[in-house]
């Protein structure tokens, strides 16, 4: 299959964002970022540093019980709530409830970055789907999401990188590398969700069979965390109020363009993932 719609600013431009508003936290919208596990507490505040600097007004972090201090001293803009953790640094099967109800005070939610592929990824993504928030689903739920029957109000947003992408199809990842953008609009029809497919080069597709593909960016954002900033993109301006997909095709320019611009002022490898977020609240429209 050839390459879909080049995604640039021209696309951007007739899919515009939510206007600023002058106006309190709660205006600019409430994200709620779920994440994290003993192992990968540093992709949460990834996640969530990146949702905040692209414009989302109010955090709320939800996290397992041990990175919950340490992230609310990073992060002092968040109210940070530690839920139950299983015996392998997951969260426990008791957290979903909880975390059902922060979903249902929430605008955006971005929930999987750092989490442990421990069982729990069905029940929990069901219970965010039952919100009425705007969704990106990432990472580790992305290995236990059930196909959907009828689509939701707002498509939530899938966020698989080759390897994640397989699993949604029950696919070897060779298959995934072969035709990435056929595999990108079947699990798009399967979870009735707007997907985007990760790499060098990257797709954005839908259940209606729209495709848009980006190239631009650096060789630098393939490294540790450049996925979780992009999450958190994608959930701050879900949070701001955002279609979802006018927020994952915005978000995949914006992490692209910060590359770039890294690339620039650092070299084109060896900028770090958490420098990446700086650089998205000059790159977004006034």
């Amino acid at each position: 299959m050839t390459d879909g719609k080049a995604l640039n600013r021209t696309v951007l431009k007739a899919r515009p964002l939510p206007p600023v508003v002058d106006g309190d936290k709660d205006s600019k919208g409430r994200l709620l970022v779920v994440a994290g596990s003993r192992s990968v507490p540093g992709a949460t505040l990834l996640t969530a540093t990146a949702g905040m600097r692209a414009g989302a007004g109010k955090l709320c972090i939800a996290t397992v019980e041990c990175a919950a201090v340490p992230l609310g001293i990073a992060m002092p803009e968040a109210m940070v709530i530690g839920l139950a953790q299983a015996e392998h640094g997951g969260f426990a099967a008791s957290a979903v409830p909880r975390l059902a109800d922060l979903a249902e005070e929430s605008d955006g939610i971005i929930a999987g970055p750092g989490m442990e592929a421990n069982g729990i990824g069905a029940p929990l993504a069901q219970a965010l789907l039952q919100s009425d928030a705007r969704l990106a689903l990432d990472a580790a739920l992305l290995h236990e999401l059930e196909p959907a029957a009828t689509p939701r109000s707002n498509a939530p947003v899938l966020l698989p990188h080759a390897g994640e992408l397989a699993s949604l199809l029950e696919l070897d990842e060779e298959a995934v590398e072969r035709d990435p953008i056929g595999c990108g609009l079947r699990a798009a029809d399967r979870y009735k969700s707007i997907v985007l497919v990760k790499g060098v080069i990257s797709h954005v597709v839908t259940p209606d069979g729209d495709v848009w593909t980006y190239k631009g960016g650096a060789p630098g954002l393939g490294v540790s965390g450049s996925g979780d900033v992009l999450a958190g993109i994608v959930g701050g301006l879900l949070a701001r109020g955002a279609e979802p997909l006018n927020a994952l095709l915005w978000s995949v320019w914006l992490h692209g363009e910060a590359g770039a611009r890294l690339a620039k002022k650092v070299g084109p490898l060896g900028f770090l993932a958490r420098e990446l977020a700086n650089e998205i609240p000059a790159l977004l429209p006034a």
